[in-house]
């Protein structure tokens, strides 16, 4: 199971760091990720 988890951010990290090149960008990102998976879960 950890193999998987670490492919998986391994995988999705350089499409994170590409979508934004500062780190309040990448917090940004993240949180609305994080807003888009709350309006689902309601």
């Amino acid at each position: 199971m950890k193999i998987k988890a670490f492919l998986a951010i391994l995988l999705t990290a350089p499409f994170l760091l590409a979508a934004c090149n500062t780190v309040e960008g990448v917090g940004e990102d993240v949180s609305e990720v994080g807003d888009a998976i709350t309006d689902a879960a309601n």
